[in-house]
């Protein structure tokens, strides 16, 4: 038996997320970052005037990632306290240190600031993914900016667009979740340094009844740590709506991913788009010819299992009695990291995506074909009425043999004949010739590609001005 194959593992570890977004929720460095915190609160402390020892802090200092989990492990069993092994853990390496640890402080200074601090990060890696996307499908809808394709309305052909055209609807989702993530990453606050239940009365003692510089004790951590401010007030923990927002956001990218990867899995089934697929790659392990949107089919089962989570923040925050209960741990050790890590996987499969899309301009001609005579219905009748018809008169004959041809085509299999029909109607005065003049494609796609212009130079353009791009490309696997 191979290691670790008689134990469960998160296929969100195995098989999807990015080795960064797993390496931010990885033990090391959350409990890394905990032992950051209690330098930069003793570092801080002392520099108001608390008596630590310089050796203490430097053995600190020392001792930031050596971290001995098997010792922590043993004192965990002891205490059954996950921060008070630490403490203790860190006491042992740091031992100049061991009485000044975490002085003044409640767990939630590691537990809460570590949180803040990961889930930062991580919405900057999911943004550097946002970027990824965007820049290409900036490139899909240049190549294809002009290229007439149906649209849809409640998945029924309607008036032209453009390939291009469709692929700006996917991105202005994006670029709506881009702006939702600089905000919340510009205006995410830290804990700070707050106490037992928030009241900051064990650090007013330690200041010997200083009000401001226990202030400034909140400030200078939360700058160490790279926040503009610290939340003005909190219980022992921060307000859980803190997490609602910051998933809120995650949950958003994975909608708007699920929404190109449902556009995706259709347009493959009409066979005019389709998602890469690789030389040897098996599509069905019966059927040999097919070729499967399994990384849309993918993004849409993972977005849903976030989607399914986001309500739990919600549901978290609301039962945080008065200063805090212990009932959201269990439930945030699981949510957060998961919900960071599903949709930073989704994005590694639409980057993947969006990279080797194929498009198949005869397939959508074809279909634009098929349908374009009862898209050019409304200009037959302006040519009608031209000619002399009435409008009514010429809506009631193009009506009726519009209708006639659809059935024709659904019910014989027949190619739509609507113009031989009218040609054929002695009521109907409009020359073929010039009926057949009607049916440019390019006539019904109205300014969509100056709108597929004007948006990438206008939107996105400066949304991805500065952007480091290429860095977000993970392997993607089954």
């Amino acid at each position: 038996m191979n290691a670790g194959t008689d134990i469960y593992s998160s296929p969100l570890a195995q098989r999807y997320a990015s080795a960064a977004m797993l390496g931010l929720w990885s033990p090391q460095r959350r409990y890394g970052l905990w032992r950051r915190l209690w330098l930069a609160l003793a570092e801080e402390q002392s520099a108001l005037g608390v008596a630590i020892p310089a050796s203490a802090v430097e053995q600190m200092r020392e001792h930031l990632d050596d971290i001995d989990f098997d010792a922590v492990a043993a004192y965990e069993k002891r205490f059954r306290h996950d921060v008070m092994a630490h403490i203790h853990a860190f006491g042992d390496v740091a031992p100049a240190a061991r009485g000044f640890i975490h002085y003044g402080a409640t767990s939630c200074f590691v537990t809460d600031n570590a949180e803040l601090v990961l889930m930062r990060e991580g919405l900057a890696v999911l943004r550097a993914k946002v970027q990824e996307v965007l820049a290409q499908l900036r490139d899909f809808a240049t190549t294809w900016r002009a290229l007439p394709t149906l649209g849809y309305t409640h998945l029924q052909p309607a008036q032209l667009t453009t390939v291009g055209k469709r692929a700006t609807l996917w991105m202005q989702d994006l670029l709506l979740d881009l702006a939702e993530l600089d905000h919340r990453i510009a205006t995410l606050p830290f804990r700070g340094v707050k106490g037992t239940t928030g009241t900051q009365a064990s650090f007013l003692q330690i200041l010997d009844g200083d009000h401001e510089k226990v202030r400034e004790l909140d400030r200078r951590v939360t700058a160490a740590f790279g926040f503009a401010r610290p939340i003005p007030v909190t219980g022992q923990t921060y307000s859980r709506k803190l997490d609602a927002q910051v998933l809120a956001v995650v949950a958003g990218i994975a909608a708007s991913a699920a929404k190109v990867a449902s556009d995706l899995r259709m347009l493959q089934a009409f066979g005019e788009i389709e998602e890469p697929f690789e030389k040897e790659q098996v599509g069905s392990s019966a059927m040999a010819y097919k070729r499967n949107p399994m990384r849309s089919e993918r993004i849409n089962s993972l977005a849903r299992f976030v989607g399914s989570l986001e309500v739990n923040a919600n549901q978290t925050h609301a039962v945080q009695y008065f200063e805090r209960t212990l009932d959201d741990s269990a439930n945030r050790r699981l949510v957060i990291p998961e919900m960071f890590l599903a949709t930073d996987a989704i994005l590694v499969l639409l980057v993947n995506i969006t990279s080797g899309l194929e498009v198949h301009p005869a397939r959508i001609e074809a279909r634009v074909r098929e349908e374009l005579p009862f898209m050019a219905t409304e200009e037959l009748i302006v040519r009608a009425v031209r000619a002399g018809m009435s409008r009514q008169d010429a809506h009631e004959v193009i009506r009726r043999h519009s209708i006639a041809a659809a059935r024709a085509m659904k019910d014989e299999g027949r190619p739509n004949d609507m113009l031989e029909r009218l040609a054929g109607d002695p009521e109907f005065v409009v020359p073929v010739g010039e009926m057949h003049q009607a049916l440019d494609p390019a006539r019904y796609t109205g300014r969509a590609a100056q709108q597929v212009d004007e948006f990438l130079a206008e939107e996105v353009a400066p949304a991805l001005a500065g952007a480091t791009l290429g860095s977000s490309r993970e392997e993607v696997r089954v």
